[in-house]
């Protein structure tokens, strides 16, 4: 295990090190790692870090908000909003391992662009170990290691948890202060709602996945998951009122894990999965029917695609 006080200072000497003078841009997502590698960051260079978080369309219910609040004290935060780009890309993209490359190429994209306007030689980033493991390994490409074009335009990229598992890296945040909304926030992907969504990502079921995440988050905080969500799988037939419907299936996915290479599913209660179907399906009148995933890693993933 990780000892955080002797970590956090030896990172922050190594990203001196590496960044030297020069400016670097860090890819902020809101989750504990890209934020603990702000805040290493941050302190390690100053106002020479220019944090950017890119809107892809494929985030959580509130990030963008969440994000102005929780950064506000960089003044040279910057949200790029890119949603149109991202869909543009993703259009008639069904392989998952290609679905990943589109959307690291479209993330390096963006923020070479950023990182030009703001005269910024280095990328920052929150990949940890396991992100580097599935990679490596061909399980699946992270689009922030595997999903990477061959041509970045950077100087280097920083990666100051690029060693440490998830439960590490929350003990790093407790350390540097960060809140608990932070800390404690389950995990949720890099390539974000793309990969909750079986087959092609289009607006319409990023926003029945972004309603399903948002349930699922909510109803089954109080059993402690280390990760909920709601994934869309396809359609199905069902009936609305005294209409048949072809809307979506959504599989409810709640697993209990220590670094995320394994999983086991948690056992649920009857009465929370049928308040999350009953909410799933009241909140969006396109789903017809809800499941859930009662596999365990291995020999699923835990993510969809």
């Amino acid at each position: 295990m990780v000892e955080p006080e002797t970590f956090i200072e030896e990172a922050i000497e190594e990203i001196r090190e590496q960044v030297g003078d020069e400016k670097a841009v860090i890819a902020l997502s809101g989750g504990v790692d890209s934020s603990v590698a702000a805040a290493l960051a941050y302190e390690a260079i100053g106002d020479r870090l220019i944090p950017v978080y890119v809107d892809t369309g494929l985030m959580r219910k509130g990030e963008t908000e969440s994000i102005r609040e929780t950064f506000a004290f960089m003044e040279s935060l910057r949200v790029v909003e890119a949603q149109d780009r991202f869909f543009a890309e993703l259009e008639g993209v069904t392989d998952p391992e290609e679905k990943r490359h589109v959307i690291g190429e479209q993330f390096i994209r963006e923020f070479e662009r950023e990182a030009k306007e703001a005269g910024a030689d280095y990328l920052v980033q929150g990949t940890i170990y396991p992100d580097r493991i599935e990679s490596e390994g061909n399980i699946k490409s992270h689009h922030n290691v595997g999903g990477l074009p061959d041509v970045v335009d950077f100087e280097g990229i920083v990666e100051p948890v690029r060693d440490l598992y998830k439960d590490e890296v929350r003990e790093v945040a407790r350390a540097l202060d960060l809140e608990d909304v932070v800390a404690e926030r389950m995990p949720f992907p890099g390539p974000g709602l793309a990969v909750r969504i079986v087959g092609e990502v289009t607006p319409e079921t990023a926003e029945v996945a972004r309603v399903a995440c948002h349930v699922v988050e909510e109803e089954t905080e109080k059993h402690d998951p280390w990760q909920a969500f709601g994934a869309v799988l396809g359609k199905a037939t069902g009936v609305k009122g005294d209409n048949r419907v072809h809307g979506w299936v959504v599989a409810v996915r709640s697993v209990e894990s220590r670094d995320g290479m394994t999983a086991r599913a948690q056992e649920l209660p009857w009465e929370t999965l049928q308040r999350i179907q009953s909410r799933i399906t009241g909140e969006n009148d396109n789903v017809a029917r809800v499941v859930y995933d009662v596999t365990h890693k291995p020999p699923a993933t835990i993510e969809y695609e």
